[in-house]
């Protein structure tokens, strides 16, 4: 019988032991799931997602961006693009993401026919991810598909290319590219103007082909012509969802060219006088895209500058006289008494559309200077944040 009571003793603490490892295998495995799911304990975040434009807010555990789109319940397919990455971090109370849908594009370029998947909109971008080269001068046109099933593609961008035209302009020989139907709208198309000095080789309504040949001269005095760069413009695209310190090319710039024709005067084989006759854009320059940061962390306090007028303007239109019939008075929409206890000592008897546009400035940075704009302005400080602005 004391065998027997040792031996059911032992059974009951081996199966404790195994009930406890099983229970702590379990919390972990639980554990590690809600980990590789992107989920922290019990904190939740308001996480936005707007997905091709369409808005569903979502209240998560999820600490990333992938972790919030599957526990949004939304299926990501092929080629689909996520703005922040699947692996960034979700910081703060409100998070924002973007998913661009890749979509079939049928790309029509004379007799080739190619169809890609893009999440891009422009067209010169999708064809840029084809792999197909545009020059500037061809023009590239969108048509919407009506039906996705019965057309294959969301939409077909059609390539109208430039044609090429030899052009001898007062003895130097270039390549330019045009859409016009005759030799008179290719001069007008280039601003080329002819003088009564001037001698064309070909009639003005001569129909333009390809690589037609155009020569211009001038009789009498002589002519050079030069070529010269023109530089690129660059264009700065503000991502509020990246830091300060993000920086990327989208699109790399390249310089044109351009030929100016000089007229020159000589004597005793020096040159007395140039005068610029003619100036033909060989070349457009293509504009170069570049894509910085423009997330501000508003640790509180005063506004800058830049902020103080983006909130005049989301509260007013940064009208200083505005009184709205709502007992709101002023470029930033002050009560009467948020006015009267931080508004500058001489200006406090009146109510806040009568001060000048700087003293309502003043109240507003007193104003912040003691509590958060997100409490006084919630709707315009939200407004701020999502355009990088704050």
């Amino acid at each position: 019988m004391q065998i027997i009571k040792k031996t059911s003793n032992f059974i009951s603490v081996a199966r404790l032991m195994i009930f406890t490892f099983v229970a702590g295998f379990l919390l972990l495995t639980h554990a590690v799931v809600q980990a590789t799911n992107g989920e922290s304990g019990d904190y939740r975040r308001v996480v936005t997602i707007y997905d091709q434009g369409e808005r569903k807010s979502v209240v998560t555990k999820a600490v990333t961006v992938l972790g919030a789109i599957e526990s949004a319940k939304i299926r990501l397919l092929e080629g689909d693009k996520v703005e922040p990455g699947y692996k960034t971090k979700i910081e703060g109370d409100e998070f924002i993401i973007n998913i661009y849908r890749s979509l079939p594009v049928t790309i029509v370029d004379g007799m080739r026919r190619e169809q890609i998947l893009s999440t891009h909109t422009n067209p010169r971008d999708i064809v840029h991810q084809a792999g197909i080269k545009v020059r500037p001068e061809d023009n590239l046109s969108i048509r919407k598909s009506e039906n996705l099933t019965i057309d294959g593609a969301s939409a077909t961008i059609y390539i109208d290319r430039a044609i090429p035209v030899k052009l001898m302009l007062y003895g130097k020989p270039m390549v330019v590219y045009t859409h016009a139907k005759t030799v008179g709208d290719f001069l007008n198309q280039k601003n080329i103007k002819l003088s009564k000095d001037d001698t064309l080789s070909i009639n003005k309504s001569n129909k333009i082909i390809a690589n037609l040949n155009i020569e211009i001269w001038r009789n009498g005095k002589q002519t050079i012509a030069q070529e010269q760069e023109v530089p690129f413009s660059i264009k700065t695209i503000k991502d509020p969802e990246k830091d300060s310190s993000y920086k990327s090319l989208k699109v790399k710039g390249k310089n044109g060219k351009k030929s100016i024709t000089y007229e020159v005067t000589m004597k005793n084989g020096s040159e007395i006088e140039r005068k610029e006759i003619q100036s033909v854009m060989i070349e457009e320059p293509v504009e170069q895209v570049e894509v910085i940061g423009a997330k501000f962390k508003y640790s509180g306090g005063k506004l800058s500058e830049e902020q103080i007028n983006a909130l005049g303007r989301c509260e007013s239109g940064m009208t200083a006289t505005r009184n709205s019939g709502n007992g709101f008075y002023g470029a930033f929409q002050f009560s009467p008494s948020t006015w009267r206890s931080s508004a500058p000592a001489e200006y406090k008897g009146v109510l806040p559309h009568q001060a000048p546009i700087e003293a309502q400035m003043q109240a507003v940075q007193t104003l912040l200077s003691r509590s958060s704009i997100f409490t006084q302005f919630p709707g315009c400080a939200n407004k701020m944040k999502a355009q990088g602005i704050l």
